[in-house]
């Protein structure tokens, strides 16, 4: 499986784990991004794109407020 794990980083650089086994990403255009899981399950948060690091598996979001 190639999905990857979703973290939202605050403005003190903190992560927390938003979503696993994230499958699509969808810039909205309010500025927030979609992320649908693996079986479909979807959250939209306030957020910008920071780092994608597939050979991770991994996905940083920075929280915008």
């Amino acid at each position: 499986m190639c999905q990857s794990n979703a973290y939202l980083r605050n403005s003190s650089g903190s992560e927390k784990l938003l979503m696993e086994d994230v499958s699509l990403i969808t810039p909205l255009e309010d500025g927030g991004i979609e992320l649908v899981g693996l079986f479909g399950d979807r959250l939209t948060v306030q957020a910008t794109l920071k780092e994608m690091d597939l050979l991770k598996h991994r996905i940083v979001l920075d929280e915008t407020n």
